[in-house]
């Protein structure tokens, strides 16, 4: 083993070390990105603030952070807000370990009993929705194109969308705190706790904190596609996948499991506010299964969820360890291996969380097995750092301690997490405190490694050096801190969980409890006073202040200029270089569009009528989003200001979606380096490949409910439900009509390869027509059916007459709103195509026709489901 010492902190790239032999042979033969050594080339390069003529706000204007789309920017702001909702979050846990100071009765204490269900539950949805999956997104929004050689995300806009999105669904869940109440029925939200039925007063605050997450959700999808299309499409040149740093391969992991899951979490809070504002009864105390589904939907995305926040904390501990032992991670590429087996093992264990549910003991024992095996890749990774760490010489720096840190907690999470794999013992830990300090040690040690993450990277994003001594400080605050507050929950186990009253004889373990809570709570503190005095009066950092760091990032100036490069990165030669831009690696792409439309628009309107870096639509769309939730929360009261604030909220969200589509926006190109296995797909394309997929889950959620229901409720019993007026015919015509508009669409491609301009005009408008003839039908059938008057149905069949009708008209209905939006497209194509557009250029048809296929689709799986079994 290396003889191992600590260094103060910040490591001089031109010193040598008085074992230079040693050290030398502990730098990697290899680094990650194909570099093969330890000093990096420089791209040089100096901060431009203007581009295409227009002057580009600086750092320190408002207006920067309000218009800007640019990746380090957008990674600064997920960042400082996700930090915001630590403090939220935090402030609500230590009022929570107030209240359990000592056993309390009802009443007693600073909480009340519904005020204490509020603190906890919100504590949950904060931390695991709103800050640790943004936070780690906020170091990959920033590093992620900068390891990749990419200028920016593929889709600069929607990356500024998803930040806005995800700002006000926050801001969105706070609001419900201020109308009656929050959601209280904990952060999984069970059924049938989670429905109107269960929350005292009718408050509308459950409702309002169901659709901030609803909100959150499209945030991570829109993210989720961006990062994809980029990840793809978007690597230099001789970054092959094998080679890519292990940090951009864990948020490349982290995001496709991202795509699923939170697509089937997305079903589960669309039908979860219907039932809250539509009256729906999917997970209604009377609806056979419906508990169950709950369930189902959520630990889908639940236990992928774990994953999802532990693997961009993976990534850090990665490449902190390799920069600070000056070794190359041990077993490589074994190590992505195991991180790819638990990707897609993650999708299989979800069960695990029911045992004790009804479901039978065969499957409880599939998933037992299931939940053993996922832990196997897992203890690889776990030996691939150790060893790491044995074979070099490590520098006990701040950001080395964190990831160090986390890679303890991670082994006591694991390790008791194998206990509720088991069913037996989970049947004895089920809804204890185990579960409450198991999932901490887990979440909560990922988040240390990304504090890590922070401190290591704060060199590169300021340009300043933090104080080592307070980091120090901070981490054993922080660490002593942690262990105080959930090590004693194990042994105080059989405290239920959300109750405040337990056993007297664990007083002395919550009051540990509650005095690490409070350690570690101090220790933000000093983390923020360290960053922020470092940020103005730190030491400057330099390019790279870390001896051994290996990834592209650390080429170029500190903090990076705002396209990144000067020059082109490529791994050509099998390390990093940069050659000078040609005029083929200066050319754009619209956000979203295609070469052809912005070249067109540049010769059109002048160089300097092109934004890149700057547009105020995504804030626009984010404002006007949460404004139509706001109203919707509260629309079932039909008080004029929820009914006023929806009305106004549509049309805001309308013009915003309008402005950005009007917008000249040039945004980076893909497909200039490595593109495998999507190398003869553009960007947008990919895009909307990835979108489709997301949305393929949503539907199979939907679709996978109703089914899920009716075998609950009984599949002959299911016709009961059902008048006799819903007959088949509507169904079928509709089939015939999307069918039809599908054909149209074809043909407004061909004629636009053959420049017909009355031939598109005409396709489109075809198509059109058949969309509208689709909604005008199934507004008939639902009116029909509305006004059903028989003796069964004295009082007709809606949404929330029974769970059969529940599901027709609420998955038909999502099928409807997806033809409503294609219309809105179509629309907008028609208008362009009669001024010309399209003539020789199908793509944006193609783009559009690969959506209504898709919903075309779906329709041919929701006819007979809904209409002939």
């Amino acid at each position: 083993m290396a003889d191992h010492t600590a260094d103060s902190g910040r490591d001089d790239p031109e010193s040598t070390d008085e074992n230079g032999a040693e050290t030398d042979a502990g730098r990697p033969e290899e680094a990650d990105g194909g570099v093969v050594s330890s000093e990096l080339p420089t791209a040089g390069g100096h901060s431009h603030e203007s581009d295409h003529g227009h002057e580009f706000p600086g750092k320190e204007t408002l207006k920067r952070w309000f218009v800007t789309t640019n990746h380090k920017d957008i990674g600064v702001l997920y960042l400082v807000t996700s930090l915001f909702f630590l403090v939220f979050g935090g402030v609500l846990a230590l009022l929570v370990r107030l209240q359990l100071w000592v056993p309390r009765a009802a009443g007693e204490g600073l909480l009340g009993p519904m005020a204490y269900n509020q603190a906890v539950s919100a504590h949950g949805l904060l931390m695991v929705f709103f800050f640790i999956s943004p936070f780690a997104f906020g170091l990959a929004n920033y590093l992620v194109p900068l390891q990749l050689g990419a200028d920016d995300l593929a889709f600069p806009r929607l990356n500024a969308l998803s930040y806005w999105l995800y700002l006000f669904s926050g801001l969105l869940f706070g609001v419900s705190f201020f109308q009656g109440q929050t959601f209280a029925g904990g952060w999984t939200m069970y059924a049938p706790l989670n429905t109107p039925a269960f929350i005292p007063d009718g408050a509308l605050g459950a409702t309002t904190a169901v659709l901030a997450l609803a909100l959150f959700v499209v945030s991570v999808t829109v993210s989720s596609v961006n990062f994809l299309t980029t990840m793809h499409r978007m690597r230099a040149e001789g970054l092959t996948l094998r080679r890519m740093p292990i940090f951009s391969w864990t948020i490349l992991l982290t995001v496709w499991m991202m795509l699923f899951a939170f697509a089937a979490l997305l079903a589960a809070f669309m039908i979860l506010a219907a039932d809250h504002i539509l009256g729906t009864t999917y997970f209604a105390m009377e609806t056979a299964g419906g508990t169950l589904l709950w369930t189902h939907l959520f630990w889908f995305f639940g236990h992928p969820e774990v994953y999802i926040v532990f693997f961009p904390a993976l990534g850090v501990m990665a490449e902190t360890f390799q920069t600070f032992t000056g070794q190359r991670l041990v077993g490589r590429k074994w190590f992505i291996i195991a991180m790819v087996l638990v990707a897609l093992q993650s999708f299989v264990v979800w069960m695990h969380h029911m045992f004790l549910t009804s479901i039978n003991l065969e499957i409880k024992t599939l998933f037992m097995a299931t939940t053993i095996g996922i832990s196997l890749p897992f203890d690889l990774m776990v030996f691939s750092l150790i060893y790491t760490t044995i074979k070099g010489r490590i520098r006990f720096t701040t950001p080395f301690l964190f990831s160090f840190g986390a890679l303890l907690l991670f082994i006591i999470g694991g390790i008791t997490g194998v206990f509720l794999g088991a069913v037996v013992l989970d049947y004895e830990f089920r809804g204890t405190y185990w579960v409450v300090a198991h999932f901490h040690y887990v979440m909560v040690g990922g988040a240390t490694a990304l504090f890590g993450g922070v401190y290591y990277w704060f060199p590169k994003i300021t340009g300043k050096m933090y104080d080592e001594t307070l980091g120090k400080l901070h981490f054993g605050l922080y660490f002593v801190g942690f262990n105080l507050l959930y090590f004693p929950m194990f042994l105080a186990w059989q405290t239920p969980r959300r109750v405040f009253q337990y056993d007297p004889a664990f007083t002395q373990w919550h009051q540990l409890a509650t005095v690490g809570a409070f350690v570690l709570g101090f220790s933000f503190l000093v983390m923020f006073y360290n960053l922020f005095t470092s940020l103005h009066a730190g030491e400057p950092a330099g390019d790279n202040p870390w001896r051994y760091s290996r990834t592209a990032e650390w080429a170029v100036s500190s903090p990076p200029p705002l396209e990144n490069f000067d020059g082109t990165p490529t791994y050509a030669s099998g390390e990093l270089e940069f050659r000078q831009p040609s005029a083929s690696d200066a050319s754009a792409t619209a956000d979203g569009g295609s070469s052809g439309a912005v070249s067109a628009d540049i010769l059109a309107h002048g160089e300097d009528d092109v934004e890149s870096h700057a547009s105020v639509w995504p804030f626009a769309l984010g404002l006007s989003a949460f404004v139509l939730l706001l109203g919707a929360s509260g629309i079932r009261t039909g008080q004029p200001l929820y009914l006023g604030l929806t009305g106004l909220g549509l049309v805001a969200v309308g013009g915003s979606l309008l402005g950005l589509t009007r917008e000249r926006f040039a945004g980076p190109e893909g497909g200039f380096g490595e593109t495998w296995p999507f190398g003869g797909v553009d960007n947008t394309k990919l895009g909307v490949w990835i979108f489709l997929a997301s949305d393929v889950v949503l539907f199979g959620a939907f679709i996978g409910a109703s089914v899920f229901l009716r075998v609950a409720e009984g599949w002959t019993t299911w016709h009961h439900l059902i008048p006799e007026e819903h007959v088949v015919l509507p169904g079928l015509v509709n089939t015939y009509l999307l069918l039809t508009s599908s054909f149209a669409v074809v043909l407004a491609m061909v004629f636009a390869e053959k420049g017909s301009h009355k031939g598109v005009v005409a396709s489109l408008v075809a198509t059109f027509a058949l969309g509208v003839g689709f909604l005008i039908n199934k507004a008939m059938e639902w009116q029909h059916l509305f006004h059903v008057h028989s003796e069964q149905f004295p009082q007709g069949w809606d949404l929330g007459t029974n769970v059969a009708s529940s599901t027709f008209y609420l998955t038909t209905g999502l099928h409807g709103l997806h033809v409503t939006i294609g219309l809105l497209i179509a629309g907008y194509m028609i208008v362009r195509a009669w001024n010309g557009a399209y003539l020789g250029d199908d793509e944006p048809i193609e783009l559009f026709g690969l959506y209504w296929h898709f919903v075309d689709i779906v329709w041919l799986f929701l006819f007979p489901l809904f209409y002939i079994l």
